[in-house]
């Protein structure tokens, strides 16, 4: 009995033996091909932790310690396959530039095409950014609206004397000056003021023909009614020939009292004003129309302003504008614009506008530097209007970032009208309503290689005959180098390869 239990016990024992070393041969041979496989698998790059564009072809750590995460082939190929969705329309660049092919390819790196599925592509023209992406980049919108575009023109230019008070006073017969009352240039005068006592011997002369005429048609009074005709004929032509020599009727009236010519003739004041010039001296002999004084009105001045050309549609007849002076800084005078020039000046590329204002008390002298302003309008009507920050301008092209959904975003071309108080009208492109990116438009343009997707829209990318039209780019920009892993990047550097790290880190 002994030896039947001793017996039993020996052949459980042996065969909890064989049992375990069966399973250590067995768990041997299984566990070395997985780690060999796992030792195999192909690294392509290393991806920051926290989901940021950012890689590394190297193990490296993130500003916080945690290690980057490496990101294998097979893993790759895992999240395509995962995200198959019907049919295959083209393969896209990997890196976002705008070329595409029917069949899978490589790029010059190396690196697949990714496959665009049935149901993946916009409808449209359109850059998908992602959420995190839109907040991080501050991207702000505002809607398309009616408004009136107003701008302010600025101009400088010179205060001259108005030409509609400004008076020449000189004669119509030859003479000498024997007594000047105003002797200096800038002296002010009234209307009718004694300016000079002159000497001419056709004065004399016409003179005496009137006193002649006059005391013929006294002693003519009983005489045929053809005498009296002619002296009165003789009468009338020699006092129409004083008033044509301008003798003011005050002299006519003396002289037809006292009936005796005066060696002298005192010339008035046509008009109020200041003497502006005065060539004339005491002595000097004259000839007809001769400028003896030059008397102006300076109540009221112009002002000659060189606006540019481009400014010259903002300005029009009747506009009320600001003036300012350098003499008097704190005050702004009022004027209106009463006349814009029909010639440009070539050498400068601007054209003359006159402007009238009043000069109370005098206190604007002509020939002073000035600055004008003029707030300009487009007559009460209002446009479809942006803010001028939401154009992209090529130099070509224009075009703004419609807001189509959430991280949705169309370029699309405006044609653009006037401009002014930092909004711009759109003719064509845009509608009343439509939101336009106003903020970071140009950081969503470099973010999703922009320029590069809107000039594949057209069309396939030149040297790819067979690809059709490009996708929308990825989220990151920029290129590797041939043959090599993908560098390290900062904001200004490549984004990993769409589908792999771009895709996980958001």
């Amino acid at each position: 009995m002994n030896r039947l239990l001793s017996f039993l016990v020996l052949v459980a024992f042996l065969g909890i033996a064989g049992g375990a070393g069966y399973w250590l041969g067995v768990s041997k041979p299984m566990q070395a091909p997985a780690t060999a496989a796992k030792s195999e698998r192909k690294i392509l790059y290393y991806r920051n932790p926290m989901g940021l564009p950012d890689t590394s072809p190297v193990p490296k750590k993130a500003p916080d310690g945690m290690d980057y995460v490496p990101v294998y082939a097979d893993e790759e190929a895992s999240a395509s396959a995962g995200s198959a969705k019907g049919k295959i329309l083209y393969y896209r660049n990997p890196m976002g530039l705008p070329d595409t092919s029917p069949v899978p390819k490589k790029d010059a790196m190396g690196m697949d095409y990714v496959p665009v599925y049935e149901g993946e592509e916009p409808a449209g023209p359109q850059v998908k950014i992602s959420l995190d992406k839109v907040q991080k980049l501050g991207v702000k919108t505002e809607a398309a609206m009616l408004r009136e575009i107003t701008r302010a023109v600025r101009a400088v230019g010179t205060l001259q004397v108005n030409e509609r008070v400004l008076h020449t006073v000189t004669t119509k017969f030859e003479g000498w000056i024997q007594k000047l009352v105003v002797n200096t240039t800038g002296e002010y005068v009234r209307r009718g003021q004694p300016l000079m006592e002159v000497y001419s011997p056709e004065l004399i002369t016409a003179q005496q023909e009137y006193i002649v005429a006059t005391k013929g048609m006294q002693a003519l009074k009983d005489a045929s009614p053809d005498m009296q005709a002619n002296m009165r004929t003789l009468m009338e032509g020699s006092v129409q020939r004083l008033r044509n020599w301008d003798i003011s009727e005050q002299e006519l009236e003396r002289l037809k009292k006292e009936a005796q010519p005066t060696n002298s003739i005192t010339l008035h004041s046509p008009v109020s004003g200041v003497v502006l010039e005065k060539p004339s001296l005491k002595g000097m002999r004259f000839m007809p129309g001769e400028m003896l004084y030059s008397i102006a009105d300076l109540s009221s001045l112009w002002m000659l302003a060189d606006v540019f050309e481009q400014d010259l549609g903002w300005v029009r007849l009747g506009q009320v504008v600001k003036i300012r002076v350098s003499a008097y800084p704190e005050r702004v005078f009022s004027g209106k614009v009463a006349f814009i020039y029909p010639t440009i000046t070539p050498e400068t590329r601007t054209a003359k506008v006159r402007i009238e204002l009043a000069n109370p008390g005098g206190l604007l002298k002509p020939e002073m530097y000035a600055s004008v302003e003029v707030v300009a309008g487009q007559g009460g009507k209002r446009r479809v209007t942006v803010p001028d920050s939401a154009v992209l301008d090529s130099g070509t092209r224009q075009l703004v970032l419609v807001q189509r959904g959430e991280g949705l975003f169309e370029p699309r071309d405006v044609k653009l009208g006037a401009q002014g108080g930092g909004y711009v009208e759109v003719l064509e492109g845009v509608k009343e309503g439509e939101s336009v990116v106003v903020s970071a438009n140009f950081l969503i343009d470099a973010e999703s290689n922009l320029k590069a997707a809107l000039g594949s829209f057209g069309g396939p990318a030149q040297g790819d005959t067979g690809s059709t039209p490009a996708a929308p780019a990825t989220t990151g920009n920029g290129a590797r180098a041939a043959g090599k892993a993908p560098a390290s990047t900062s904001p200004a550097t490549p984004a990993p390869p769409a589908g792999a790290a771009a895709q996980k880190g958001h």
